[in-house]
């Protein structure tokens, strides 16, 4: 027998995007359920790299990240730990003069963004920074910038969640979300849930909630190439990126260096894998910035399915089309550090119509409505 309920604020997603809406629910007093197909902070919010940084961000993502940054301050507060986070720094390295002068134009473009971006290049470079050889011509460091751990992470912010009130559904597979006039009817394999609110929070498969909705967006499926070495003596205690992509890493305290960059392969709806392609075309990059590397022991490549956006921004609006439902999705590579800043907006978002940080960049209409893309 089908189970009913009834709510105020269904969230589909228990990544980190919808546990954090539904906590920060719940902080305003408001009832929520939380439906999550798998376990909760086991896909994206749980595969990716860690990083949580502001640096390299778009102007209009930065006031959304710098609220994010708030909450990182106080993680332990919020969720009961910090999840090995720590303000280690991050630091984006120049191979070419060119990239310097890109890092160049940010930095002036950000000035006034609370980023405190320490440009250096030569000597003082290497002196602080000894990586990459004569390679490195120059970088960005932003010293408040960090990292964390996402397989802690991610699971704590459902946790605190349920902890707060919220009523958190794992292996809960959206079925149906239809509306019949008065109330959103949301079915699962063994409950019919009535409620005056949605959010679309299903990450990679968000796409399809929107498409039922008729809001279809482009978005697709980009797996990220990630890997781990073996535990190596420390040395590396900034995250480190380089400008224009292509491979970042970061060391934790036990010593393993964890990496990214390149594209991993889907195996379907559900899994994607690390290609050796890709992993070889890492290894040489690792090496080449980091020497320390020449001998290490990869130990583990993983990926995931993300769902990423042609213009690399996100969606966080309401609908442009339902009366009640809000979408949190399209954060391919770059939605860890932001989580907690869009669980807040969301949250603002239901309770009071409005969001005192801009997000108008990032509503769902860009795509459905020309005249938002001219």
């Amino acid at each position: 027998m089908v189970k009913q309920l009834a709510t105020e604020v269904v969230v589909i997603g228990g990544g980190i995007m919808g546990a954090s809406t539904a906590l920060f629910l719940r902080r305003r007093g408001i009832q929520v359920v939380v439906l999550e197909r798998d376990l909760c902070g086991s896909r994206s919010s749980g595969v990716n790299f860690g990083g949580v940084r502001r640096q390299g961000r778009s102007l209009a993502m930065l006031p959304l990240s710098q609220r994010a940054h708030q909450h990182w301050g106080r993680l332990t507060e919020l969720i009961g730990t910090e999840a090995e986070y720590e303000r280690s720094g991050h630091f984006k390295i120049a191979r070419s003069q060119a990239d310097m002068e890109s890092l160049v134009r940010y930095a002036e473009k950000t000035r006034d963004c609370g980023l405190d971006l320490q440009l250096l290049d030569g000597a003082a470079l290497h002196k602080r920074f000894p990586v990459g050889g004569a390679k490195v011509v120059g970088g960005s460091f932003c010293p408040d910038d960090g990292q964390a751990n996402p397989r802690l992470l991610s699971p704590a912010f459902a946790t605190a969640a349920a902890r707060a009130g919220a009523h958190v559904f794992e292996h809960t597979p959206v079925l149906e979300v239809a509306h019949n006039g008065q109330r959103f009817v949301v079915r699962t394999p063994e409950m019919e849930i009535r409620a005056n609110v949605v959010v679309n929070a299903a990450g990679a498969w968000a796409g399809q909630f929107a498409e039922q909705c008729g809001e279809p967006v482009p978005m697709r499926i980009r797996p990220p190439a990630m890997g781990v070495t073996e535990p190596l003596p420390f040395f590396l205690r900034w995250s480190l990126g380089v400008e224009g992509g292509s491979i970042y890493c970061r060391q934790v305290r036990r010593g393993n260096v964890v990496f990214g960059g390149g594209p991993g392969l889907v195996l379907d709806d559900t899994r994607a894998r690390n290609r050796h392609t890709t992993v070889w075309a890492q290894l040489p990059q690792l090496v080449e910035l980091l020497p320390q590397l020449k001998n290490a022991q990869l130990i583990r490549t993983w990926s995931g399915n993300e769902g990423a956006l042609p213009d690399h921004e996100p969606i966080i609006s309401a609908s442009s089309r339902q009366a009640g439902l809000y979408h949190a999705f399209g954060f391919a590579g770059g939605g860890f550090q932001l989580g907690p800043g869009v669980g807040d907006v969301m949250a603002e978002l239901i309770a009071e119509g409005r969001s005192s940080t801009p997000i108008d960049a990032f509503r769902i209409d860009r795509f459905t409505d020309p005249a938002c893309s001219t």
